[in-house]
Formats: structure tokens, C-alpha cells, sequence
């Protein structure tokens, strides 16, 4: 006698359907770990700096690579947090939306390592300093617009906040985010002077992302 087996078909995980319907809705854990994947991956430029600082390695001006490094940084959190709705857009994965917070926070929390470093290790507080800076040194005055503009995007960048305010008041106040963009590019452009072929990368990220912004509007309004 022999026995019959019934036979199971089992999908395949690894299917290029199966795996672009799982990128496209994954689970809330999934996301959340995708979260924290990105805000470690954001953490690893400070740790670097500070072996670098316990270790002597930062070079002869260890304040001038702080003060470049973190302001490198918060471009980087500016361009990542501007490309997660393209990317949304583009890939058809709503969920991306859900990182633009934490990107946004990482690009705040290096603006204000790179002033810090500029108020404390730079300036050592001398208020009249900072003040003659800001008045004389356009890029400096530039740099610190773009950050005092930062400072409501961070402080609105919560669910209570956003409930009082009303999503159409919170997003004008987050489009200053396009403003900062111009006006990072601009300062890191007059710093530099002579080399400037990361200024003008970053300009070229930020005119294709507005390009894509710009783009859609058009279209929706037809």
C-alpha cells in the first residue's frame, strides 16, 4: 500500500513580487527597526569625531574638521530628509514618509554640534566676537539665519505640536526647510572661496530635488 502525500505549494519569500509588495507595506516593526537603523547610521560622523578626538587623529586643526565634518553632516540630514518624498513618490513607498522626522532631527542635531563648536571651542562664548561675526563675515551671518530658521522646524517636529498648530499651518512653517537649503549652500560657497566642488555638488542634490517639487506642482495643478 502506498501512502499519498498532498503537496503544499509555498510561496516563494524571495519572488520579485513578494519582496517589492513587502518593501512597499512593511510591517510597523519593520519600520521602526529601518528608524533606528538610520538614526545609528546617522551617529556614526560624531563617533568617529570623538575616537578621533580621545586619539589625536583629528589632524593639526582638529576645530576646523569638527566645525567642516558637522557642518558636511547637516547638508547630508538636509539632502536625505528633501529626497524622502521623491523617494516616495518614485518607488511607491508611502511608509518612507515615516523617516523624514528623524532625518529632519539628524540634520538639527548636527547644525547645532557645528554652532556649538563654532560658539564654544571657536569663539569661547566672547558674545561681542560672535556679534561682530555675524555683522561682518557673510557667511557667518548666513550660517546663522539658516540656523535660528532651523530651530522652529525641530521645535514644531512633534504630534502635539502639529494637533495645535494644524497640518496647514506646520507646513508652511516647514517649507523654511527649502530656505535653509539655499542658505547652507551658500554659506559652505563663501567659506570655501577657492575649491568649490562640494558646495557646488550640494547645490546641484538641492536644484534636482526643488526641480522634482516643482515638477509635480505643475502637474497637479492642470
Amino acid at each position: 500500500m502506498v501512502n499519498s502525500a498532498r503537496l503544499v505549494t509555498v510561496p516563494l519569500a524571495s519572488s520579485p513580487a513578494v519582496v517589492a509588495r513587502t518593501w512597499r507595506n512593511p510591517s510597523t516593526s519593520a519600520v521602526l527597526r529601518v528608524k533606528w537603523a538610520l538614526i545609528l547610521l546617522g551617529m556614526l560622523p560624531l563617533l568617529r569625531l570623538v575616537v578621533g578626538f580621545f586619539t589625536n587623529q583629528l589632524g593639526a586643526n582638529p576645530i576646523e574638521l569638527i566645525t567642516r565634518s558637522t557642518g558636511t553632516w547637516t547638508l547630508v540630514g538636509l539632502a536625505a530628509t528633501l529626497s524622502i518624498t521623491p523617494l516616495r513618490r518614485l518607488l511607491n513607498w508611502p511608509w518612507l514618509v515615516r523617516l523624514r522626522r528623524t532625518a529632519g532631527l539628524l540634520a538639527f542635531f548636527y547644525v547645532c554640534m557645528h554652532f556649538m563648536t563654532y560658539i564654544w571651542f571657536d569663539r569661547f562664548f566672547d558674545v561681542q566676537d560672535i556679534i561682530k561675526d555675524v555683522i561682518k563675515r557673510p557667511f557667518i551671518t548666513v550660517g546663522f539665519a539658516a540656523f535660528l530658521l532651523f530651530i522652529p522646524l525641530a521645535v514644531t517636529s512633534n504630534n502635539a505640536i502639529i494637533k495645535k498648530l494644524g497640518a496647514k499651518l506646520w507646513q508652511r512653517i516647514h517649507y523654511l526647510v527649502y530656505v535653509i537649503a539655499i542658505l547652507g549652500v551658500v554659506h559652505y560657497w563663501w567659506l570655501v572661496k577657492k575649491d568649490l566642488t562640494q558646495p557646488i555638488i550640494y547645490a546641484c542634490v538641492f536644484a534636482v530635488l526643488f526641480a522634482l517639487r516643482i515638477m509635480w506642482k505643475l502637474k497637479s495643478t492642470k
